[in-house]
């Protein structure tokens, strides 16, 4: 069951939820708006290796904009900071930047239990597209969870501060 957006309230104040910073405004029926923060991420290389660290560098985007190329990928973050518990947060876009041709992941708007960091967000375009900072890109909703379960507390994206690249070469170490 996916929690109505008077029970986001409802679990944000009962401590369940944290989204930071919180604006009312953004609540919607059954979901809250998160916006994109001025950073992004894009790699170095043009074939990626799952057992290597992937190299990266940095990409602001300024007041007036960035424009993003179609067969690239972008690596960027939510604004708000977010902690989950007794529920499975869920991301996606927002519809109306979906019929502009824009994705903010790929597969990765599953949540666990327990997580608390920020959303790395794996954009994509269909066509080229001017994307500005601080916009409501995507929405974040909570399911409930049946059963016993554990937290998700030490996971290798957990309590992040900012972009996370993929980690999967890590579990390559293992």
């Amino acid at each position: 069951m996916i929690l109505s957006g008077l029970e986001i309230l409802r679990e944000i104040a009962n401590g369940n939820i944290l989204i930071d910073p919180f604006d009312k405004k953004r609540v919607n029926p059954n979901s809250y708006n998160l916006r994109l923060h001025n950073e992004l991420m894009i790699y170095r290389d043009s074939v990626l290796d799952m057992r290597t660290c992937p190299q990266t560098e940095p990409l602001m985007i300024p007041a007036d904009g960035i424009v993003l190329e179609p067969n690239r990928l972008y690596l960027g973050r939510t604004v708000e900071y977010t902690q989950t518990r007794n529920y499975v947060p869920m991301l996606e876009g927002r519809s109306s930047v979906g019929r502009l041709g824009l994705y903010v992941h790929v597969t990765a708007g599953f949540g666990d239990v327990g997580f608390s960091g920020f959303w790395t967000l794996e954009i994509q375009c269909i066509q080229p597209i001017r994307i500005y900072p601080f916009v409501e890109i995507c929405q974040i909703y909570y399911h409930t969870i049946q059963g016993d379960y554990d937290e998700y507390k030490n996971g290798k994206y957990q309590n992040n501060t900012g972009i996370q690249p993929s980690l999967l070469y890590k579990d390559f170490l293992k």
